[in-house]
């Protein structure tokens, strides 16, 4: 019997880490069906939403800190791997990951004073360092480009633009696996434990003696990390920078409406809101341009998730199955008289139970 336990346990263990398998198999098809190169890249958009709103989620799901400002990651991880390539010539994967340590070692102040304020005061921080950044990078033109833009080096120089796209695919598809890979391991350790507590009651676990303020700090420095990745590939996949769009608000916003739609208490949640709503973007941009409808659509869908799913698509849907089932609908009324003829029968089995054993 216990060998089974122990058997079943590895099994659960090993269930999260299977789903993200097969979940990273699916997506890997995407190349070989894509009818052209355009949608070839709108895979590549929407894999590195997927990607910063799972990295956002570390933060934002396990805490329950809403942070609007991660778009200062994502730019710092852009522009830093950026100007890495270029004056030193560095590898490309090199200095993604250099320029990823840099970010999440500025978070660690950043962290310091943002995370001492909760609810509202929080997400007005994390907007004011955005805008701080964007302001910042577009003012030192010598070194950023400035509103001109700078241009990255492609990686891979000798691929056509098709082959490129493709390659990149595969790339934010692995940063993807590894993201989510964290998420579970964070999710199924002491440590996430510790932060579902704050994210429940942060009172009540500082009074318990968690050291919250330390938990809310690792778990943004890791949210961080892998936000800037995603900035640095996405650097060097598009090619062009620009402050107003890298410290871009209204990507923060995005992103998190992309966590809350899916869910931001299941690992594939960010995953499937980014899928919802970066089709939906691209679909707008191909159809309208670069009008403002999109940010109309936007702001109503996360008006009517914050109001009727403001606990994600597959907690609506798990509730929805859990109310269908044979024993959640079979609920039968009693009434206090059938009620008061149980007790008597109970009772009156018991008397008889105590009798025999007297006898005997």
């Amino acid at each position: 019997m216990r060998s089974a336990a122990v058997g079943g346990g590895g099994v659960s263990r090993l269930r999260p880490v299977l789903f993200i398998v097969a979940v990273i198999a699916v997506l890997a098809v995407w190349p070989s069906v894509a009818p052209n190169a355009y949608m070839m890249s709108a895979g590549v958009i929407v894999l590195n939403y997927a990607v910063f709103a799972t990295g956002w989620n570390i933060m934002g799901g396990f805490t329950g800190y809403i942070s609007l400002g991660h778009a200062a990651f994502f730019g710092l991880g852009s522009y830093g791997t950026a100007l890495l390539v270029i004056h030193t010539g560095m590898n490309w994967l090199l200095a993604t990951l250099v320029a990823a340590l840099a970010t999440a070692a500025l978070t660690i102040p950043v962290g310091f004073a943002a995370l001492r304020v909760r609810g509202s005061s929080f997400v007005i921080v994390t907007i004011a360092l955005v805008l701080v950044l964007q302001l910042l990078f577009q003012s030192w033109s010598t070194v950023t480009g400035g509103s001109a833009g700078l241009v990255v080096p492609r990686p891979f120089p000798d691929m056509l633009r098709p082959q490129h796209h493709e390659t990149f695919f595969y790339i934010f598809l692995a940063l993807l696996a590894v993201t989510l890979l964290t998420w579970t391991i964070i999710d199924r350790s002491r440590f996430g434990a510790s932060l579902k507590g704050v994210r429940e009651d942060e009172d009540k676990a500082e009074s318990l003696g968690a050291p919250t303020g330390k938990l809310k700090l690792v778990a943004f420095v890791i949210s961080a990390f892998f936000v800037s990745v995603a900035g640095g590939f996405y650097a060097l996949w598009f090619g062009d920078l620009d402050p107003i769009f890298q410290f871009d608000i209204v990507l923060g916003s995005t992103v998190v409406l992309m966590a809350l739609l899916g869910g931001v208490r299941y690992l594939f949640g960010p995953l499937l809101g980014a899928i919802v709503v970066g089709v939906a973007l691209e679909y707008f941009v191909l159809n309208y341009g670069q009008s403002q409808f999109h940010l109309v659509a936007t702001g109503l869908l996360l008006g009517l998730v914050v109001l009727f799913l403001p606990d994600g698509v597959l907690t609506g849907a798990s509730q929805l199955l859990r109310r269908f089932r044979p024993e959640a609908a079979s609920i039968r009324e009693v009434s206090a008289e059938d009620l008061r003829k149980q007790q008597d029968a109970n009772q009156s089995a018991t008397t008889k139970e105590g009798t025999s054993d007297d006898r005997s």
